[in-house]
């Protein structure tokens, strides 16, 4: 097996995430940043908003579309859950997401089973 590092990893679960969203929410982000930090793996999206979500916003407010955007991804979660187990090897334990209106950015959280940095740490070790 080949050992990734961990910026490899970020950026395979980034491109993990941005296909989902291209694919199941219609538009992916315009950035997008990963971090892995213990048992979690943040990933921040920004520029996610569509100009017709903008004009929600005005119209309807803010709710409407984070109601909406907190069901889309409930139906997907799996789908996201998946692929960064896959990437990472580690079971998603949860998932954990906002979004802001103002900003245009998305936060997604997983929190894993174990932590991931320790893979990182074992293989620095002298034999």
């Amino acid at each position: 097996m080949t050992h990734r590092t961990k910026g490899q990893l970020e950026a395979e679960i980034s491109r993990a995430v941005v296909k989902f969203e291209r694919e199941y929410m219609g538009r992916g982000p315009n950035d997008i940043k990963t971090y892995l930090l213990h048992d979690l793996v943040i990933v921040r999206l920004s520029g996610i908003l569509t100009p017709a979500e903008k004009q929600l916003v005005k119209a309807e407010g803010v709710e409407l579309l984070k109601a909406t955007r907190a069901k889309l991804l409930e139906h997907g979660r799996h789908l996201l859950k998946k692929n960064v187990e896959e990437i990472v090897g580690i079971p998603v334990t949860s998932l954990h997401s906002d979004l802001s209106t103002v900003t245009g950015e998305r936060i997604i959280i997983f929190v894993l089973s174990n932590d991931v940095e320790e893979q990182f740490l074992e293989k620095k070790k002298p034999s």
